[in-house]
């Protein structure tokens, strides 16, 4: 018996092997849309409703991945037992590209991203795929399609990378088939906007009824089995007039996420400190968000104030609020960026926070200095160009 599992053992690394070595961005081939879109105005962008002109599509089969493939902008067909359907075998991840000054595409961290959807295809089961060869055929889609970057500070062209289990099968087993696919579309700004107000407070609904993830669950992975489930509290949150909804976790009410953000507070410590905070990755609970690392990267660089990795508890986030300490909260994420938090719905009581009333200077230097290097005002190795 332990020989034959250590054969079985020996043949899945053997595969997994073969696997990465044939996924190969030579192997491309690209097919132009032969009657481009007409692009929509800066003022008409709507978050995820529109589309450029070319996709991405790697296709998993018979333990090899065939050549990757640029192709106009289409709807597959499938089969309706693709296993994704039924069992939610899938996974995501959201990217933004943007324009320079002087006509550069920029890419913010792409490399995390990229480690991101492999741990959580890894967790699915999903084939394995060489990162760097990935990087470099969503680079060859972006230029394809640069023109569909816009030229605008306040839009964007986002970038959804998705990956999915297609086995014609009823079953749930681990994928033997699987696609990984990219589709792009200029964006504006994720909560809507008045006038020319970039930087809107949002509204938040705590809850602890509702819980978004949990120990030895899958809350650290960008699945999308994660989302569904959190759509009906969203319309409860709207209709007790909140924009999120601030995920609360065990007894002690651990204040986890906000929405799909990562949560971050500003305060005066109980030791007098000045303290930026966020909850740990070590949990399982948080999603390992690319904004929230630079924030913390950024904020340890500046060495300004104290920064810390731990949970907040709802009563110690009170007690702070009552005794004047807390001076800004924060939301971050790549579609919002840095989104202020101006206020709570906690017990059917509004709890006011400073955040907007004290200037949200932390929350605009953020937003700011995330910015200027996405678009290359200041150069920063995090900012990498499609050229490059």
């Amino acid at each position: 018996m332990l020989a034959r599992r250590g054969i079985t053992s020996c043949t899945r690394l053997l595969t997994a092997s073969r696997s990465l070595s044939t996924f190969q961005s030579k192997d491309v081939i690209v097919t132009k849309a032969g009657h481009p879109k007409i692009k929509p105005k800066l003022d008409e962008l709507v978050f995820g409703k529109y589309f450029s002109d070319h996709m991405l599509v790697c296709d998993y089969k018979d333990a090899e991945w065939e050549h990757p493939r640029i192709l106009p902008f289409q709807n597959f067909s499938i089969s309706p037992a693709w296993t994704s359907l039924h069992y939610g075998i899938q996974c995501f991840e959201g990217m933004k590209a943007y324009k320079t000054s002087d006509g550069d595409v920029r890419l913010f961290r792409p490399d995390l991203n990229i480690q991101r959807m492999q741990r959580t295809a890894n967790m699915l089961t999903l084939p394995e795929f060489d990162g760097d060869e990935f990087l470099v055929l969503l680079k060859n889609l972006l230029k394809l399609d640069a023109s569909w970057v816009p030229d605008s500070n306040s839009a964007s062209l986002y970038i959804r990378p998705t990956y999915i289990s297609t086995d014609p099968v009823i079953g749930v087993r681990p994928p033997t088939e699987a696609r990984l696919f990219v589709i792009t579309g200029p964006v504006g700004p994720y909560y809507e906007q008045k006038g020319t107000d970039l930087f809107k407070a949002v509204k938040l609904m705590a809850d602890p009824a509702y819980v978004r993830a949990w120990e030895g669950g899958i809350g650290a992975y960008k699945a999308g089995g994660n989302y569904a489930p959190t759509l009906k509290v969203q319309q409860v949150a709207a209709s007790r007039g909140c924009q999120q909804v601030l995920w609360l976790y065990g007894d002690d009410l651990q204040m986890t996420e906000a929405g799909t953000m990562n949560f971050f507070v500003y305060w005066t410590n109980e030791q007098g400190e000045r303290e930026l905070i966020t909850a740990p990755l070590d949990s399982g609970l948080i999603l390992p968000g690319v904004t929230r690392q630079s924030v913390l990267d950024l904020t340890r660089e500046w060495g300004e104030f104290k920064v810390t990795e731990r949970m907040v508890t709802m009563p110690e986030f009170l007690r702070a609020i009552e005794s004047d300490r807390v001076i800004e909260v924060f939301g971050c994420g790549t579609a919002c960026m840095i989104a202020p938090i101006d206020s709570m719905l906690f017990e059917n009581k509004d709890i006011p926070i400073p955040t907007m009333s004290s200037g949200a200077i932390l929350s605009q230097r953020l937003f700011t200095t995330l910015s200027d290097i996405q678009v290359g005002k200041t150069e920063h190795p995090w900012s990498v160009s499609i050229y490059s």
